[in-house]
């Protein structure tokens, strides 16, 4: 049983009218207490659950969405599966019971995955205790590098994301704490072919991403290492997922960068290396898998950010068969899961 922190944990999002039939969780303010504040310490991503909560909360709220201490404001969770729990003896326990009890088998509502993705069923607890930052390269004024493909034109900030999200819902079965460092809220997970460009991305918690460059690189760094010391003594790792842009005429493989004085960073990179080695021999025997491991330690998120960082390029998106493993979701899909079986080949090692 623990508190997941999760970025993207958002247990169900009811409306007015559910409210009827739903029983959610009472807890007090104290003194001093913010909506942030208080739905951290429930366990509770602000990020995602300030909306709901306020919603529910409405009119116990003062100015600016302020909590009135000693007041008592319900928690935008589904608590009717604590009902006849002996054991909780006040709302504010069964609050935490019901934000704590994330086992295998249990199930969680996640809308950042989009309508199709967003139930989440916890398969096992492999990487219980860990805390992974995902970052996906570009976003906002920022597409990255563009491919065209037939009269589309693919940018790396969708794709880019679209597997690093598919990541995140993989660790999160695995029992993981994620955050997604950028996010789109209304994107998803998505199966189409083309995915269209947009620029309404956000850098966590829900800041505009910076049309300046170095101020986006830093950023999404300063959130991640703010999250990294609240983490203190948890493993944790960084992974920053692009799309790199070539001669069209260039072919290559998913290759991985870490910073030079990072064993850490060098074995996360090397493990997951390793993985899509296997998988290329298994899947593809009647070709070789050029992909590499090395160091570029003057890369802004691999410098700067805290945690062991690994950087990773999943192909030229300008070349006609790398297109192919951005233009098929079940690629993209893929490429999740083989970094994802490098991540937990990582931690089992560690």
């Amino acid at each position: 049983m623990r508190i997941i922190i999760l970025l993207l944990f958002l247990l169900s999002f009811f409306s007015q009218a559910a409210a009827q039939v739903v029983s959610y969780p009472q807890v007090k303010a104290k003194v001093g207490d913010g909506v942030y504040l208080l739905l951290r310490r429930h366990g509770l991503d602000p990020t995602l659950h300030f909306g709901p909560f306020v919603e529910l909360n409405k009119d116990n709220l003062g100015k600016d969405n302020s909590l009135y201490s000693g007041r008592t404001y319900l928690l935008p969770i589904d608590a009717a599966t604590l009902a006849g729990n002996s054991g909780a003896n006040s709302a504010e326990a069964k609050a935490e019971a019901a934000v704590l009890k994330f086992v295998p088998g249990s199930t969680t509502n996640v809308p950042l995955f989009g309508e199709k993705y967003a139930r989440v069923e916890v398969q096992d607890q492999r990487l219980k205790g860990t805390v992974y930052y995902l970052v996906s390269g570009h976003g906002g004024p920022d597409p990255g590098a563009v491919g065209k493909y037939g009269p589309h034109l693919l940018a790396e900030d969708e794709y880019a994301y679209d597997v690093t999200i598919r990541l995140a819902r993989r660790l999160m079965q695995h029992g993981a704490t994620v955050y997604m460092i950028i996010q789109d809220k209304n994107d998803g997970i998505r199966d189409d072919a083309i995915l269209q460009m947009d620029r309404d991305e956000v850098n966590y918690p829900s800041d505009r991403i910076s049309l300046n460059q170095k101020e986006r690189l830093r950023q999404r760094t300063a959130a991640i290492n703010k999250l990294y010391a609240s983490h203190k003594g948890a493993y944790q790792r960084m992974l920053s997922i692009h799309v790199d842009s070539r001669s069209k005429s260039q072919n290559i493989d998913v290759f991985f960068y870490h910073h030079e004085n990072s064993a850490l960073g060098e074995k996360l990179a090397s493990t997951i290396h390793q993985t899509f080695t296997s998988k290329y021999s298994r899947h593809q025997p009647d070709r070789d898998y050029s992909g590499n491991v090395s160091q570029r330690s003057s890369l802004y998120v691999i410098k700067y950010s805290h945690p062991p960082t690994v950087f990773i390029e999943l192909g030229n998106i300008r070349n006609d068969l790398d297109q192919r493993r951005f233009v098929i979701a079940n690629n993209r899909q893929a490429l999740a899961n083989w970094i994802a079986e490098g991540v937990l080949a990582d931690y089992r090692a560690k």
